[in-house]
């Protein structure tokens, strides 16, 4: 079995959360109630800010030329094409550009990038890069999962549309397959400890992944 795969069969129970929370399925039924929809925006835009700089670290930190290249794009995708998304989310649901600057991070938040970056101060780039990759992978099953459902009339997105569209793309896909195939990559070369830290790491950041779909839904 690849290991991306048994990452997230290992993270089965966290994993499966995040695809059937009540905030993923009223995007995808169009019926999640706008207070909290803005919310999310404002807080993914922080979380992004900081999630620019892991992967700016990443690139850094990277064993060869071309996977530096890779995390590069990746980087640029995030802080431009990803945040300028945002910044169009927030405007047309009537959140500013400086109220998202002005907006205070919130304790899912905190955590989750906390977690990010104390894994970059002391783990490795296998823990590193298993610890990044949720976040990617399961913004592209979840885009898929509510595309799919629309195709087949199941469920109408309605006003967030465009938000399903984003993370249905193939674009997006094929950023979240890189990271993927990367991870695989890494633990084929590691010992027991490394992808046992690696299990760790990935299980944790789906862990703050429900972590941060809640947050907004509770508000």
């Amino acid at each position: 079995m690849r290991f991306d795969l048994e990452l997230r069969d290992a993270a089965g129970d966290a994993w499966a959360a995040q695809l059937a929370h009540p905030f993923v399925t009223g995007l995808g039924d169009g019926t999640l109630p706008r207070e909290r929809f803005q919310h999310y925006v404002a807080q993914d835009y922080l979380f992004l800010v900081d999630y620019g700089r892991l992967l700016a670290l990443a690139t850094a930190r990277a064993p060869d030329l071309p996977t530096m290249r890779r995390f590069a794009e990746l980087t640029q995708s995030i802080l431009v094409t990803e945040m300028n998304l945002h910044r169009g989310f927030a405007a047309e649901w009537g959140i500013s550009e400086p109220e998202l600057v002005a907006a205070r991070p919130e304790p899912a938040t905190l955590g989750y990038v906390d977690f990010l970056v104390r894994t970059a101060a002391i783990g490795d780039f296998a823990e590193l890069a298993a610890a990044l990759l949720p976040c990617m992978w399961s913004y592209a099953e979840i885009g898929t999962q509510l595309s799919t459902a629309r195709a087949e009339g199941r469920a109408d997105p309605g006003p967030y549309s465009a938000w399903v569209d984003t993370y249905a793309s193939a674009e997006f896909g094929g950023l979240s397959d890189w990271c993927r195939a990367l991870v695989d990559e890494i633990s084929a070369d590691a010992g027991p400890a490394v992808r046992g830290r690696m299990r760790a790491a990935f299980r944790t950041a789906v862990e703050h992944e429900v972590r941060f779909w809640e947050s907004s839904w509770q508000r």
